[in-house]
């Protein structure tokens, strides 16, 4: 399989770190009413894994800071890494994690359902990735087309049967796909929509593709779980937004859609799939009422809901950093078990390295042979660890915690220890 480099690696030998830009209105209403919310350690591009431990260390960081919109509410990073360098060589594929491809699988068949598709149906994706979720939905009988900026993961997809283009989603591609393949009865949109800074841009690409009974399903992960869970790692550069019911809601009504019914998911330690239809398509449920009235009890929509949240995380970074110091200081190796995104957020907040972790196992091809961003730690496959093995494991992508430590079964038989971050520290 073809290895791509992150973008701080081989690509920016050629040109230099990515460009930044210090956004001064909301995504979400435009206003100029922000405020800081959240200040985390800077962080190279979050995926910038590198072919070099030296060429990791040399990546530049960038600020890692959470604003608050004081008009509607909606948190988000100003800062903005250029998205080409950031997704052009992108190096997660959805299909590697066994949970998350049972996730997108119950996922196709509640969309079938709910949106009411039969075969022929047109069901488009943006950020289709390796086309995991479209190949359930082509499985079914629906006509697919996926969008992906990923050069090399969206060649794969193609070559996999998914049809996929290979850019960002705008209105132009739009109207473009809608013209070749009919309009799209189900447009969706993974963990994506927190990624994308001209947010407006891409609701009008949504609509202007969309069929008049279609929906436009989003999953993204939820502030309110983020906040009340403490995790904080879900904050790096690809995620510019940190999205709650009550602004999508206000947001969506300036573009003539209605957000119709949420579904609170576990996905990423806590998610909202959030349903959208043109305005007075569909009748609202009580879901997105309740949702909001959370939102309100935790105080989100107000600057206060954000006060103990720093002193949460400053906590929980202490309590891990005792727990290794102890365990390397008994002389126990340490290795890290998931390369996702978070984990760079994770381990630079928590000032984890070779200290502590010698190198990271991650079951994904595309991350093998290449470094940690900004850590430079070795990312292996699985069968390292049996012939380097090491006493503990940090979970690095805890959110499937329960899944690694049931497959290396093996591990804790032998001795071995897992230690998961969060949601709390745990040692298993």
């Amino acid at each position: 399989m073809t290895k791509t480099v992150g973008v701080a690696g081989a690509a920016n030998a050629a040109r230099g770190s990515p460009a930044i830009i210090r956004r001064e209105r909301c995504r979400l209403c435009d206003s100029n009413q922000l405020e800081p919310a959240l200040s985390l350690t800077a962080t190279p591009p979050a995926n910038a894994f590198t072919t070099s431990s030296e060429a990791a260390l040399a990546q530049q960081r960038y600020p890692l800071d959470v604003h608050r919109c004081g008009a509607c509410g909606h948190a988000q990073l100003l800062d903005v890494v250029d998205p080409a360098a950031l997704f052009e060589d992108y190096v997660y594929v959805s299909g590697t994690s066994p949970a998350f491809v049972a996730h997108l699988e119950a996922y196709a068949g509640r969309a079938i359902d709910t949106v009411g598709l039969v075969a022929g149906d047109h069901v488009l994706e943006i950020g289709s990735n390796d086309g995991t979720l479209l190949g359930f939905f082509k499985n079914a009988g629906m006509r697919v087309t996926g969008v992906d900026p990923a050069r090399a993961i969206a060649e794969s997809a193609s070559a996999s049967s998914i049809p996929t283009i290979n850019g960002f989603f705008t209105e132009s591609l739009a109207r473009d796909i809608a013209a070749q393949h009919g309009p799209a009865k189900l447009v969706c949109a993974n963990n994506v929509c927190a990624h994308i800074d001209n947010l407006a841009a891409v609701v009008r690409a949504v609509s202007a593709c969309l069929s008049g009974d279609g929906q436009f399903w989003l999953e993204v992960s939820y502030l309110l779980d983020v906040v009340d869970k403490g995790l904080f790692d879900t904050i790096y550069h690809e995620h510019l937004d940190y999205h709650r019911v009550e602004p999508l809601v206000r947001f969506f009504a300036r573009h003539d859609l209605c957000v119709w019914d949420v579904e609170r998911i576990a996905s990423h330690g806590g998610s909202i799939r959030v349903k959208v239809c043109r305005a007075g398509a569909r009748q609202v449920t009580p879901a997105v009422g309740q949702c909001v009235a959370a939102e309100q009890a935790a105080r989100l929509h107000l600057a206060e809901g954000f006060a103990s949240w720093q002193a949460r995380i400053d906590a929980l970074g202490l309590a891990l950093g005792e727990k290794l110091h102890e365990l390397t200081g008994a002389g126990l190796r340490g290795a890290g078990y998931g390369a996702p995104a978070k984990a760079t957020t994770l381990m630079f907040q928590f000032g984890l390295d070779a200290s502590s972790i010698e190198y990271i196992v991650d079951d994904s091809p595309w991350k093998q042979g290449l470094y940690s961003p900004g850590i430079g730690l070795p990312v292996v496959a699985g069968d390292y660890l049996k012939s380097n093995p090491a006493d503990f494991l940090v979970v690095l992508a805890w959110n499937f915690a329960t899944p690694i430590i049931r497959n290396n079964a093996w591990f804790t038989e032998r001795g071995g220890r897992f230690v998961v971050p969060l949601p709390r520290l745990e040692i298993v």
